[in-house]
């Protein structure tokens, strides 16, 4: 039986995938899960999409409990995400100026907005 520890990098077999996730077989005693989360940095739709059942797979151990002989492991965290392209066509981002919005100048326009809104009801009850 082995003793693993937080940080280390580990073989194990994928025995079952679940929408959260695969179960990973360390050794005979040892299980662990590699949350959905934990797969890639890109959005996974389908855990399945990334590893089988049966498929020998390099992990990551993010934190061991010994106590009932399981992992929470890591796909990811052996494959540094790649920079991001910038898109083409991308539109330029501008600097606007501060805004200067608040509650003083909501309570400026206050008495105009409830004017034009008393205005407007009486003139469609008018034209009723």
């Amino acid at each position: 039986m082995a003793d693993y520890q937080a940080g280390q990098i580990v073989e194990g077999t994928v025995t079952g995938i679940q929408p959260y996730g695969a179960f990973v077989s360390l050794d005979e005693q040892n299980t662990g899960l590699i949350h959905i989360s934990e797969i890639s940095d890109g959005y996974v739709r389908d855990v399945g999409h990334f590893v089988h059942v049966g498929q020998t797979v390099r992990v990551k151990i993010l934190d061991y409990d010994a106590v009932h002989h399981k992992a929470r492991l890591s796909l990811k965290a052996l494959h540094p995400s790649r920079p991001r392209r910038r898109r083409r066509n991308a539109v330029p981002r501008i600097a606007l100026p501060p805004m200067r919005i608040g509650f003083a100048s909501v309570a400026s326009h206050m008495d105009q907005w409830i004017a034009e809104a008393e205005r407007k009801m009486n003139d469609d009850h008018h034209e009723v």
